[in-house]
């Protein structure tokens, strides 16, 4: 991609189209923009693909990233060292305590889950099949992030974590309240066990004073003809300044 493209991306537009353009990217990062988001924390990072997406379309502010798996983490590692504002923590999974948790490691590592599969997903999904299971730290996101932020950041939170998404934001304390945002995936079918759905996740959402500002589509399974997984970016009406 040539600077040119990668500038009008910036604005919202896609030169190889030839058309104005405002892709899901596009549209994220503007409501980053909107908020004045200085920090955001990735939790779930994988290989980084979240992080590189908000570069790639724009996103100039600090990014810290959290992901437990020891080869993706490397690789995370690698990816931000010549992005001073990208930072990788300590290998660790985030949730609603500190101590050690088993993680079940898939074939597809950003389908790997604390939670285990459902049936449903083994059958529509044997690529995403378990490989082993791999004890790794877990620490709170209230106490893991806390180093990484400044007084008067402005916080927005991203969770990938297939499913455990309301623990993540259980071990959050005080932190919740900083927060001028979300983002986190949803499930409108469980593909793991024990996870919360996406009625009641709204609920939850809402009843923590969030507003929904943006859906992303997710995980759509062409055997069933149904979407299966979204994203939703939820934000404080308050928190944009005056």
């Amino acid at each position: 991609m040539t600077l040119l493209q990668r500038l009008a991306r910036r604005f919202g537009y896609d030169l190889t189209l030839r058309r104005k353009a405002r892709p899901h990217e596009a549209q994220l990062v503007a409501v980053l923009e909107r908020f004045e988001i200085s920090c955001v924390l990735d939790v779930g990072a994988n290989l980084g693909q979240y992080a590189l997406m908000l570069r790639e379309w724009g996103f100039g502010g600090r990014i810290v990233s959290f992901e437990p798996l020891p080869d993706a983490h490397a690789t995370l590692v690698r990816r931000a060292a010549a992005d001073p504002g990208w930072q990788i923590a300590p290998r660790m999974a985030i949730g609603e305590r500190e101590g050690e948790v088993e993680l079940e490691v898939s074939a597809e590592s950003d389908m790997s889950s604390i939670l285990p599969q459902t049936g449903l997903l083994q059958r529509i999904s044997p690529s995403s099949r378990v490989l082993r299971r791999e004890r790794v730290p877990l620490a709170r996101l209230e106490d893991a992030a806390q180093p990484y932020l400044a007084p008067a950041e402005r916080i927005f939170l991203k969770i990938d974590t297939q499913g455990f998404e309301p623990q993540v934001l259980a071990g959050a304390g005080s932190l919740m309240a900083r927060l001028c945002g979300l983002q986190l995936e949803m499930s409108l079918v469980p593909c793991y066990e024990g996870e919360v759905g996406f009625r009641e996740m709204q609920g939850r959402l809402a009843a923590a004073g969030f507003e929904p500002y943006l859906f992303i589509p997710g995980y759509f399974e062409r055997k069933l003809g149904r979407q299966l997984q979204l994203d939703g970016v939820y934000m404080r009406e308050a928190a944009p300044p005056a």
